[in-house]
This record gives C-alpha cells, sequence and structure tokens, in this order.
C-alpha cells in the first residue's frame, strides 16, 4: 500500500484532551476489530488527531461514542498535508559539563544553573541552580534548557586579562 492509497481522517476533539481520545480511539478499534491502521496526534496541534483507516466508516466507528470527541470531518486528509508535523527532525543540542544553562520550562523557568553532567543517551542534563544557597542537582531534559554562556569563554577571557597584568 503506497503513502497515496492510504486514507487519513481527522478527528476533531475537545483541546488538551487529544491523549485521552487516542487512547479510547485505539481501544474502541481493537474490541470492535476495525480496520484502523494508526491514530496520530501531531506535536503541537491542538483539538485534532488523525486516524488512519481502510474506510470512512472504520473511523467513525472508533471514535463512535468517544468523550471529548467532536466527530470525524467530511473529507480525509492527504498525507502531504500532514507530512510536516509527522517526521520529526532530531537537533544535535551541544551541552556540555560546566556550561551556564537557562531553565526555560518546568518549575525553575528562568533560573540560571551550571551543568554538571550530560546524559546524551537519556538527553538529559543535571544541573545544580547558581542562585540556591545549597546546591541541589535537578534533572531535566536537554530541551528544557539553554546556553547561556560556556565555560570555555569565561577562562580564556581570564587568561587574557592574567596577560594583560603581567605585560
Amino acid at each position: 500500500m503506497t503513502r497515496e492509497d492510504e486514507t487519513i481522517f481527522a478527528l476533531r476533539t475537545t483541546a488538551n484532551r487529544e491523549d485521552q481520545v487516542m487512547d479510547f480511539v485505539a481501544s474502541n478499534a481493537i474490541k470492535k476489530k476495525l480496520e484502523v491502521y494508526s491514530v496520530i496526534r501531531p506535536h503541537g496541534m491542538r483539538g485534532y488527531i488523525f486516524i488512519e483507516a481502510a474506510t470512512k466508516t472504520d473511523a467513525e466507528q472508533a471514535a463512535f461514542n468517544i468523550p471529548y470527541a467532536r466527530g470525524i470531518l467530511a473529507h480525509p486528509v492527504k498525507y502531504s498535508e500532514i507530512e510536516h508535523m509527522l517526521e520529526q527532525v532530531k537537533h544535535e543540542i551541544n551541552i556540555q559539563k560546566n556550561d551556564i544553562v537557562e531553565i526555560i520550562s518546568g518549575p525553575f523557568k528562568r533560573e540560571n544553573a551550571k551543568v554538571t553532567r550530560v546524559d546524551k543517551v537519556k538527553e538529559e542534563v543535571v544541573v545544580e541552580l547558581l542562585e540556591a544557597a545549597v546546591p541541589i542537582p535537578i534533572t531535566v531534559k536537554m530541551d528544557a534548557v539553554k546556553v547561556v554562556r560556556r565555560e570555555t569563554e569565561t577562562s580564556s577571557a581570564q587568561d587574557d586579562d592574567t596577560r594583560e597584568e603581567t605585560l
């Protein structure tokens, strides 16, 4: 089956309830033995999930009587229209030990911290808050921090200052 032959239907949902609707649709499709191939929730798109099914009837039956589901849109969606939302592009994040970072999400948002350990496999960093009286290690996801200053930049600036003093 090629991508052109696949049939994808958009299901309107209550905003921020997409995950619950997805679970209900998936379990409904399994229970009723419907020809539903996948249920997709694009990251960042609120109020819609996509159902890949053999027919519109299968998609409607999978979404029938589900809380927070508002109904299937009248026309199927072409794969090319939603392709950019589905294929994730992995960006390499360059964070090193001793970097000064700003936490950009979570309970410590807008706090500056020093990186003490980087786990590239789990995509996590362990940081210590700079403003804290007692250094407490906090583990956060790599995408929850942005590098503010590199340790190598500050050390090279200090080297320049010491050279000027000796001259």
